[in-house]
């Protein structure tokens, strides 16, 4: 049983992903650290529009932020977060592959042929 706490941190977490540019930050950051100008470029985000996602990436735990005269660099803080994008890309693939068995089963593959 989970503690309200855990599930207010639950639900923050889960927020936090819910957004598909943050999931793009993390896809590039999985590679190593970058500038925020590199990472700009690398998701096609202005710097206003990128900033408000690092921040909430970075309040949730997700990514570590560092300072290097002007440019600020972001890295992935907490990796368990992979982990939680493989377990939802497998079911939503053990799914895709229930489904495409139920069409044939039904004969709709054989029909499409």
């Amino acid at each position: 049983m989970y503690s309200q706490a855990m599930i207010d941190g639950i639900t923050a977490r889960f927020k936090a992903l819910a957004e598909p540019m943050r999931i793009r930050v993390l896809q590039v950051l999985r590679g190593g650290e970058r500038s925020v100008s590199e990472l700009m470029e690398a998701v096609g985000a202005n710097q206003a529009n990128l900033s408000k996602h690092l921040g909430v990436l970075h309040r949730e735990g997700l990514v570590a932020r560092r300072k290097d005269g002007l440019r600020v660099y972001y890295r992935i803080a907490d990796p368990t977060v992979f982990r939680i994008c493989e377990a939802v890309c497998g079911s939503i693939g053990a799914r895709a592959t229930r489904q495409a068995k139920a069409l044939r089963a039904d004969g709709v593959g054989r029909r499409a042929r």
